[in-house]
């Protein structure tokens, strides 16, 4: 929720630095780069063609809200020059505030450092009264943040092969750089600092240690955010000691900086001689939420760390007015450079990418997979040949001896029961279509005794089978290749049984430097774009605690942000004379585009809102003279035409540097984005077509773009390359709205009629009014009553197919059927700004309201909630298109329920029950309620 200021004008982000002033300019005229057929569109087909689309699971509901705010207060932090006095009156003033408008909160803590506000807990219909409130700047709902998901697997790749990918080992052992001297503060489930290769002594050690200096415990062992987790446990419990007892942490701080020896089993990581800060804000289990988070920041920043690492974030918080993007953001003003994952839900389509790395200046890294790996494998007979396999989360363990008739099931995806008895054979099943555990419960159900899967595009993929059926057979994971040479040779007769082995196998990895599969895309809400650039992440061997095995392999975009914060260290120390911004730049600059993971037969590019400028390569990035300002061009929206921006070439070396200029356009995306469009078509980029830049001087030039005429509604992207007579090129990629960005659409059916009113019909944990855990909810497209009991209030399913620019929801009398008027003043229960999409195809929120509005007074006995009378009415739900005008109708949409009933001691209503409700609600509505609801004005 944001607040006008007192001009009627929203406050808005800051804007992008100013260009500085141009030098001496020799260039040629300025020409277009692109060819005519720029009006061609070429139709590459959708996520699902490539088998790439999450699979159908059904209404799958999201969590709603329940009860943390982050409430921004005037101010300036103190890390941005700000008064701590001055800020924490600010936070008194508007407590004082909430007091007088009758909002009922409780703090849970005060911000100033990074982010001026509180968090506390209130009602929706409070934080929607407090949002107006003359010191608040703006409310934001406190967002639970999971660990991505990183499944340990039986797949060993070597750390070396993945620093090899990014010229982490030149920089080390040619260019001599090591990190000395850098400190990277690590923000996740602790670090195990006893570990050997983290500095400890491999038992007990003591911290602070030499190597982690500083660090601490924000939650406890317990604590556990997730409300949807048998293990629920909210409340915090901080100790100084940063230990991690769950090893995501260890496993990044492996990546950053390991010193161990591999040729004694040992890690070592991107940048050996960094030290670390441990700044743990998950317990053993579960999940974080976004004010520990900055709590964190806060603290790394105090305890003067370099760079900060977040292999965390919310998918699909996707707007960079989030607070722990803005954070962030404050962070890197501070001097401090910021690295966070940009997220693992590559399968769940668009504007995927979430807070903290979607904030300005923030490095959102995706991720790679690795060049090659080691594997368990499993023979055949009689041909003698060898597969390497990942095993299935969830599945049982594969043996080590043991042979299995192999066989192909008769429905080749298992999406449903086989006809065919498979008992005690190897049934080969291909991804598609279902679940995971769906094929591996009808094979299983089949008699199997165990079921290969092979992947249904290139590369290997890491499956769960986790689900109510529990999966007693071990479930192989294959490679697509691999997978129909399998085929093939069962179909043949001449691999007619499956050898088990205890064997593992080295083999280059089919999608080694490719996009992986599951690193998400952007790009941001607000069109900026997201990823920044990209690193391994996908197979990667790392530390792990000592009590867990002392190493193992992860993947996910969480894996891929170590790798560019130990890149930085190195960047930092070869060159201490950049800045934050200046570092994020060069990377961009000298970073490497890949082609498109999903066919790279096609020869085109990874959309540049999947890879951002491409693969990190930091030797190229510690040796360069010259860099291009800003590292990327975000056009916006061409629903107005062609889009000019100004880049800026500084030259830092001794001789003038000439550079022939051109262009290339990337994968574009459109359509629906849960299973997008792939397209390709050719934009028009005029520039110059040659700069010189003179030494120890800098350049600025007008780029101007436009997408091809015939792409409509889609996300669009290239690279500027600029390529000096000798030496490495530098790339710019540039990214753009293809269409009316408001005329996307935001609230869609999903095939069940929503938005709609539902009734909750199971539920494993409510909190408030609010189901958190296992809810089932009935579709109530003709209405319902509710009796405000155990759940069982008015619900609002939604799903938002786009980000949001704002949400707010309104409770209206029914009248003969119809809306009436707004129940008072404070009908408004909900109003929320910068809402990111749902989080699937199938995905919705059901959002809430108890019966309770917002007080009507600021002073006086009455000045608290009061709840509506048992009644008719009917709920009004406004959305606003991303970046687009509340006062247009043409960019937004609106629904509402049908007329609900509120009857809470199940009698019917008769008109005397209202009468004497009315003597509850306060003396100022019971006038508009006798008119309003009743009739009677």
């Amino acid at each position: 929720m944001r607040r006008s200021d007192r001009s009627g004008a929203d406050r808005t982000r800051r804007g992008a630095v100013a260009m500085g002033s141009a030098a001496a300019l020799a260039l040629t005229a300025i020409i277009p780069l692109s060819a005519a057929s720029a009006d061609e569109i070429t139709d590459l087909g959708t996520a699902s063609d490539h088998g790439v689309a999450a699979e159908p699971a059904g209404l799958q509901a999201e969590s709603s809200p329940t009860g943390a705010w982050l409430v921004e207060t005037e101010g300036t932090p103190t890390s941005r020059g700000g008064s701590p006095s001055v800020n924490s009156r600010h936070a008194r003033e508007v407590i004082a505030e909430a007091q007088e408008l009758g909002v009922d909160l409780s703090v849970r803590s005060e911000l100033g450092s990074l982010w001026t506000g509180l968090s506390v807990t209130m009602s929706d219909a409070d934080a929607a009264l407090l949002a107006g409130a003359d010191g608040v700047q703006a409310v934001f709902p406190v967002l639970p943040l999971e660990l991505p998901p990183t499944p340990t697997s039986d797949v060993v790749p070597e750390m070396v092969s993945a620093i090899t990918m990014t010229g982490a080992d030149i920089a080390q052992s040619e260019l001599g750089y090591d990190g000395e001297g850098i400190a990277v503060g690590i923000i996740d489930t602790g670090v195990d600092y006893h570990h050997p290769d983290l500095g400890g002594s491999g038992s007990e050690t003591t911290f602070p240690t030499e190597r982690v200096p500083v660090g601490y415990d924000f939650v406890g062992d317990d604590y556990n955010a997730d409300d949807s987790s048998v293990d629920f446990q909210p409340v915090p419990a901080p100790d100084p000691d940063p230990d991690d007892c769950q090893s995501h942490g260890t496993h990044v701080a492996g990546i950053v900086g390991a010193d161990g020896d591999p040729a004694d089993g040992g890690v070592r990581g991107v940048a050996p001689g960094v030290t670390f800060g441990a700044y743990r804000v998950f317990g053993c289990d579960g999940s974080t939420t976004s004010d520990i988070m900055i709590e964190a920041m806060e603290r790394a920043l105090e305890d003067g760390m370099d760079v900060v690492n977040m292999s965390i974030g919310a998918a699909f918080a996707s707007w960079p007015e989030y607070p722990t993007a803005v954070a962030s953001a404050a962070l890197v003003d501070a001097g401090v450079v910021v690295v966070a994952s940009i997220g693992n839900e590559g399968d769940l389509g668009l504007w995927a990418a979430g807070a903290p790395g979607v904030g300005d200046d923030v490095i959102g890294v995706a991720s790679y997979d690795n060049v090659e790996f080691m594997a368990n494998s499993f023979g055949t007979q009689p041909d003698g040949a060898v597969y390497p396999y990942i095993s299935a989360a969830s599945a049982a363990d594969a043996p080590t001896s043991g042979e299995l008739p192999l066989a192909i099931a008769d429905l080749p995806l298992a999406c449903e029961p086989l006809a065919g008895d498979y008992s005690g054979q190897a049934v080969i099943v291909q991804r598609g279509d279902c679940s995971f555990h769906i094929k591996a419960v009808n094979a299983q159900d089949a008699g199997a005794a165990a079921m290969v899967l092979y992947n249904n595009a290139p590369g290997l993929v890491s499956p769960t089978v986790e689900g109510e059926t529990p999966i007693t057979i071990p479930v192989p994971s294959l490679s697509l290749d691999d997978g129909l040479t399998l085929v093939a040779a069962v179909e043949e007769g001449t691999a007619t049984e499956l050898v088990w082995s205890d064997e593992t196998i080295s083999a280059p990895n089919p999608t080694g430097g490719l996009i992986s599969d599951f690193s998400s895309y952007g790009m941001t809400a607000d069109l900026q774009l997201k990823p920044d650039l990209g690193a391994p992440g996908g197979q990667i061997w790392s530390t792990m605690p000592l009590e867990q095995g002392g190493y193992g392999s992860k993947s996910g975009t969480s894996m891929a942000s170590p790798h560019v914060a130990g890149a930085i260290a190195l960047l930092l120390q070869a060159r201490d004379d950049l800045d934050p911004g200046e570092i994020k730049d060069v990377l961009q600059n000298s970073a490497d585009p890949t082609l498109w993971s999903l066919n790279t037969d096609f020869g085109l590019l990874e959309p540049v809102f999947r890879q951002g400028a491409g693969m990190l390569d930091i030797d190229a990035a510690i040796l360069s003279t010259t860099r291009v300002s800003p590292g990327a061009i975000e056009l916006g929206e061409s629903e107005h035409g062609p889009v000019s921006r100004t880049v800026t070439l500084h030259n830092d070396g001794g001789t003038d540097v000439t550079y022939t200029v051109s262009a290339e356009d990337a994968i574009a995306t459109g359509g629906d984005p849960d299973d997008p469009t792939f397209l390709y078509g050719v934009s028009s980029v005029d520039a110059p077509s040659q700069i010189t830049v003179p030494a120890g001087s800098s350049v600025s030039v007008d780029v101007t773009i436009a997408p091809s005429a015939d792409l409509e509604q889609a996300q669009y992207g290239g690279y500027l390359t600029l390529m000096p007579e000798d030496g490495e090129p530098i790339r710019v990629p540039y990214v753009g709205y293809a269409g009316d960005y408001q005329g996307v659409p935001l609230l869609t059916d999903i095939g069940y009629g929503l938005p709609v009113l539902g009734q909750l019909t199971a539920c494993d944990r409510l909190i408030g009014a609010d189901c958190t855990m296992n809810g089932e909810w009935d579709l109530m497209p003709d209405g319902a009553t509710y009796s405000m009991a155990d759940g069982d209030v008015p619900t609002f399913l939604v799903h938002l197919e786009h980000p949001a620019q704002s949400l707010e929801m309104t409770v209206y009398a029914a009248v003969d059927g119809e809306r009436g008027a707004a129940i008072g003043p404070t009908a408004t229960f909900l109003a929320t700004e910068h809402v990111g999409r749902s989080g699937g195809a199938e995905a919705f929120t059901p959002y809430t309201w108890d019966g309770v509005l917002a007080s009507v007074y600021r002073a006086g006995r009455h000045n608290t909630e009061w709840s509506v009378p048992d009644g008719d009415y009917i709920i009004g739900l406004t959305v606003v298109n991303a970046l687009g005008d509340p006062e247009n109708p043409d960019h937004m949409e609106s629904a509402d329920t049908a007329v609900f009933t509120i009857d809470r001691d199940g009698d019917g209503n008769p008109p005397s029950e209202f009468r004497e409700q009315l003597r509850d609600v306060p003396p100022k509505m019971k006038g508009q309620l006798r008119c309003i609801v009743d009739g009677r004005c």
